[in-house]
């Protein structure tokens, strides 16, 4: 065990680590749409490793079930009461690499999509909760924190508190996670209170009533223990009405139970020394081999520039949250400039749109590919040199990391985990590993990109900073411990 954890459990006249159910709506690798599920997944690996008794519970969706059926065991089956209906619960464990996996079974909630939108996401996810603290009796594991993660499973705090208080269950302490203040799991108060028993006392802005309607985060919010966000500069943002989405009141009156956790990333399945996706390894002793990676990529995309020249990469979500309305209004700037650019993402129609046609635009400069591709987004955080991120929020952000572990320099909007993790570069000291600007405006972002261009004509440069960027520890070890201690503190509450 790690022995700063002992001497805190010896300060706390703790013998044991507390046990952990954490849950969610994805956990990678089983079911994944976004970074929530890579940090379920890698959080709960590294708290293997620190001795926690740490289990995972998730629904068995589809996508799960297609590969999985066959190598899961049936634990027990009952019933619980969603609304009028009683519903169907079975629990199906997986042993992953002694990680034990508690998958929630019912076709109707879980036999298709992970997030089917409207109520009836609502509808899935209450079940959902509901099912989890049923279940929690006939699993044969009572742990001493329940983990949940975002709008979808933050009314548990709640349930456990009203309804299941003087239940074995009531005893579990929480802690929720908020990985994005933006989705919360807004509904009709009705609607709600029909799914879940609600009281209707709790119609009221101290608890889950939310402009006329319920709010499954802020259930969590106002119920957990303690609450934990992805990046120390988002805990305090979101206290603020800029970021606070409408709960920056209810967040302030909780910051003492409020911490910022920096996500870390999976630095096994990012790592450009072994990583079987991209075709010539390399590590921070040579950068050769990030060279002909470039070289490469420009090839297979087929982009019309020289290999000296520099690539600016995005692998992103077309959203307005990710900064894209910036790259619009500065494209044609950018690309005057005289870098290649190479972007492959999904997301708002008219976004999709633009990028199709930059090819075109710029004589294939320029490259857009509207797709997911994992094994082609490794290829671009290892060919290109800059890899741009203006989120207009961004509550921690992995690509940016992931971009520092291939030597490929971020060039982002300072806020959020991108603050945390992208120190802007200062010539006169040599320090820094990427580039940032502070204003939400497509201006200070071309300015930012230009400077970046011009210190790639500097060799010397250029290899510092990608030295640095790719000697941090970025791993989940460190959060993890951070964790960890958080966990011990509620326990002894």
């Amino acid at each position: 065990m790690n022995k700063e954890l002992q001497r805190i459990m010896a300060a706390k006249n703790r013998e044991v680590l507390p046990g952990i159910l954490m849950t969610g709506a994805e956990c990678a690798p089983f079911a994944k749409t976004g970074g929530l599920a890579d940090v379920i997944g890698t959080l709960a690996r590294e708290l293997k490793t620190l001795g926690f008794d740490i289990r995972l519970m998730l629904p068995f969706h589809r996508v799960i079930k297609d590969q999985y059926r066959e190598r899961v065991r049936h634990i027990v089956s009952f019933s619980v009461d969603i609304g009028r209906h009683s519903e169907y619960v079975g629990v199906e464990q997986y042993d992953w690499d002694g990680i034990p996996v508690y998958f929630i079974d019912n076709e109707h909630y879980f036999g298709h999509t992970i997030y089917c939108g409207g109520k009836f996401e609502g509808e899935q996810y209450a079940y959902f909760s509901r099912a989890i603290i049923e279940a929690i009796p006939v699993i044969g594991f009572e742990p001493d924190i329940i983990h949940v993660n975002d709008w979808h499973t933050a009314m548990i705090p709640m349930l456990l508190k009203t309804q299941y208080d003087s239940y074995p269950q009531g005893r579990c302490k929480t802690v929720l996670s908020i990985h994005n203040l933006g989705y919360q799991g807004r509904f009709d108060f009705g609607y709600t209170a029909h799914l879940l028993g609600i009281e209707e006392r709790y119609d009221h802005s101290d608890y889950i009533e939310f402009h006329g309607g319920s709010n499954f985060l802020k259930g969590g919010i106002v119920f957990a223990d303690k609450l934990v966000t992805v990046s120390p500069t988002y805990a305090q943002e979101i206290r603020t009405p800029h970021y606070g989405e409408g709960l920056d009141g209810m967040l302030e009156t909780r910051a003492d139970d409020l911490i910022g956790i920096l996500n870390g990333i999976d630095t096994i399945a990012f790592n450009p020394a072994a990583d079987p996706l991209i075709p010539y390894p390399f590590d921070a002793a040579s950068f050769s081999g990030k060279q002909k990676n470039k070289q490469a990529l420009i090839a297979e995309l087929g982009l019309k520039i020289g290999p000296a020249m520099p690539v600016i990469g995005m692998v992103t979500r077309l959203t307005k949250q990710k900064g894209i309305d910036l790259v619009l209004s500065a494209f044609d700037e950018i690309m005057e400039a005289g870098p290649g650019f190479v972007l492959i993402g999904t997301g708002d129609k008219e976004y999709e749109h633009f990028f199709q046609g930059v090819a075109h635009r710029t004589g294939n400069r320029a490259i857009g590919l509207m797709e997911f591709n994992d094994p082609l987004a490794h290829r671009i955080y290892a060919g290109s040199d800059f890899f741009l991120m203006p989120s207009m929020f961004e509550p921690c952000g992995l690509s940016q990391m992931i971009a520092l572990r291939y030597g490929t320099l971020p060039v982002v909007r300072a806020t959020g985990g991108l603050k945390d993790t992208v120190v802007p570069y200062n010539e006169y000291t040599d320090e820094g590993n990427g580039f940032s600007f502070e204003n939400y405006n497509a201006h200070d972002m071309l300015h930012t990109v230009r400077y970046a261009l011009n210190i790639y004509q500097n060799k010397e440069r250029m290899n510092s900073l990608r030295k640095r960027a790719m000697n941090q520890d970025l791993s989940f070890q460190k959060s993890a411990l951070t964790y960890a201690k958080l966990y011990l503190l509620t326990a002894g509450q």
